[in-house]
C-alpha cells in the first residue's frame, strides 16, 4: 500500500478481535510513528503500552476516577469504565513530554507527537490493523495521567486502541470534506 493510498483509505475501526498482537508487530507500529518530524529534534512523544493486566489496570483507574467524580456514579457505569480498555488487546497511550530547551515551542511538540499518532495509525492500517484514536475526559484526568507514568501538567494526546478488525476492513475511501472551502490560495 502506498503513502497516499494509506492516507485515503485509512478509517477509525472501533471493533477489533481480541486476539494479542505480537510485540514485533507493535514495535514496527512505534518505528513508524517515531519518524514524525519534529522542529529541534527533541522527540517529545512518549508511549505507554497496555496490554493484558495492564488494560484492567486502567479500567480499574477509569472507575475510581469517575467515581471521584461522581460519587454516586451507579455500579453499572463504573462497571462500563472498568471495561473500556479491554475492547482492543493492545492500548498506546500517547503523551508529551515537556522540554527544558527556552528554543523548544510546546505547541511544536505538541503537534509533533499528533504527526506520530497519525502515522502510528497510519502504519496500522497499512499492516491490515484496526485502530481508534480516543481522548475524552480520560485524557485529561490527573489520575489516568499518574498511573501512566505522566505529570498532571503533561499532555496526555491519545489512547489509541488497536487490533485485528473483527470485519473485513473496508478499501474505499470514506466520504470526507474537501479542501476547497478551507483554502486559500495566494499568488
Amino acid at each position: 500500500m502506498d503513502a497516499l493510498q494509506a492516507i485515503h483509505t485509512r478509517h477509525t475501526v472501533s471493533k477489533v478481535k481480541p486476539d494479542p498482537l505480537p510485540r514485533e508487530l507493535i514495535e514496527r507500529l512505534l518505528e513508524a510513528a517515531v519518524q514524525a518530524p519534529n522542529h529541534h529534534r527533541n522527540r517529545p512523544w512518549r508511549f505507554i503500552v497496555l496490554t493484558g493486566g495492564g488494560r484492567e489496570k486502567l479500567g480499574e483507574v477509569l472507575a475510581h476516577s469517575l467515581q471521584v467524580q461522581k460519587p454516586d456514579a451507579p455500579e453499572a457505569a463504573l462497571q462500563a469504565e472498568r471495561l473500556k480498555p479491554l475492547r482492543a488487546p493492545v492500548l498506546i497511550a500517547v503523551g508529551v513530554d515537556k522540554s527544558s530547551d527556552p528554543k523548544v515551542v510546546p505547541l511544536e511538540d505538541v503537534c509533533a507527537t499528533a504527526a506520530a499518532v497519525e502515522n502510528l495509525l497510519l502504519a496500522a492500517h497499512a499492516l491490515g490493523l484496526g485502530a481508534i484514536w480516543r481522548t475524552g475526559a480520560a485524557a485529561r484526568d490527573p489520575q489516568v495521567k499518574g498511573f501512566l507514568g505522566l505529570a498532571a501538567d503533561q499532555e496526555l494526546l491519545a489512547i489509541v486502541y488497536l487490533g485485528y478488525p473483527e470485519a473485513q476492513a473496508q478499501a474505499e475511501a470514506a466520504e470526507r470534506p474537501s479542501f476547497p472551502d478551507r483554502t486559500t490560495w495566494m499568488e
